[in-house]
């Protein structure tokens, strides 16, 4: 059983930065393709950036340039630089196999003001 613990969100405001991490305990994971996904308010969870397992990425139009995955094999890692916040990317961020077949971990809030 996968368990993630994601980190790293917080109140921002508008122009701001946050990095945020999360670990995942999956046998397989640096074999996988591992994303991000963000949930606000009224909307359903979106995903907003991909890795795979080799470095390539993909980006949901509205975060291109401005957000950054990555991810570190030997931490079961993965990060999400996030740049240039616009209040539009306030909500909850999960981590999940881009497939989204892990059970979903507690998420990491992120807030911003504008």
């Amino acid at each position: 059983q996968v368990q993630i613990v994601e980190s790293g969100g917080g109140l921002v405001q508008a122009g701001g930065s946050l990095r945020l991490s999360c670990v995942a305990s999956h046998k397989w994971f640096n074999a996988l393709t591992v994303g991000w996904f963000r949930q606000s308010p009224g909307n359903q969870r979106e995903l907003v950036a991909a890795i795979s397992r080799l470095g390539s990425t993909n980006y949901e139009d509205s975060v291109k340039g401005r957000f950054t995955i990555s991810r570190d094999n030997l931490k079961k890692t993965v990060y999400l630089q996030m740049n240039s916040l616009k209040v539009e990317d306030t909500g909850t961020y999960y981590c999940n196999q881009n497939d989204a077949s892990w059970p979903w971990g507690q998420g990491t809030q992120v807030t911003v003001s504008s």
